[in-house]
């Protein structure tokens, strides 16, 4: 049953966890990979996860961002439980509320810049030309102009990040998730990178 949004406490928060477990099985011993995690962020907030390799960062970036399933607690965003969600929910919900960027790109090799970034408008429902001057801006602020037609075999690594954080940014999501978005760039990219983020949060 579809949820409906639900303006309680909970949705005084973009995104709010509540004792989020997950744990894998690995042979005869289970892992718990995040324990007991409570989170509460703030619509226009940056919120920076840190701790050691294999702490359990991404997995729970990915947790939150539906791309993988808890164990036990609650995930909140806009005030919808994530967690009660459908596999078919959860992806419409996805398409329409998060922006997601990866560590190492995504990109599909056989696309071009352009194609990799408009992939997400395929999957909501909205009229054509709904997306053209998000597009244009996305483009000016993170200087592709030039690099639209070209296939990600032909970007540098700055420019691939780049690519996947107009992919991201292309539906207008109400929060983005970013998983190192800046893990295999040398620090000057990282710099950028970065700036680049706060430039498009709006």
């Amino acid at each position: 049953m579809k949820q409906e949004y639900n303006p309680d406490t909970k949705s005084r928060f973009i995104l709010k966890t509540e004792s989020v477990i997950k744990q894998y099985k690995q042979y005869d011993e289970v892992i718990t990979a995040v324990n007991r995690v409570d989170l509460n962020v703030e619509e226009g907030e940056f919120v920076a996860i840190i701790g050691t390799s294999g702490s359990g960062k991404s997995t729970f970036l990915h947790c939150c961002a539906g791309l993988d399933k808890v164990d036990a607690g609650h995930i909140y965003i806009r005030g919808m439980d994530i967690t009660k969600m459908s596999h078919d929910e959860l992806g419409r919900f996805r398409g329409e509320n998060l922006g997601i960027v990866f560590q190492r790109h995504n990109l599909i090799p056989q696309f071009t810049a352009l194609e990799n970034i408009l992939i997400p408008t395929l999957m909501v429902n909205k009229q054509a030309g709904t997306y053209d001057e998000r597009l244009r801006r996305l483009v000016k602020v993170l200087d592709l102009g030039e690099r639209l037609h070209h296939l990600p075999s032909e970007l540098s690594g700055g420019q691939q990040q780049r690519v996947a954080i107009a992919r991201a940014l292309i539906n207008m999501p109400a929060i983005l998730f970013a998983d190192e978005p800046t893990g295999n760039l040398d620090r000057a990219n990282a710099d950028e990178v970065l700036e680049l983020l706060i430039k498009t949060r709006d």
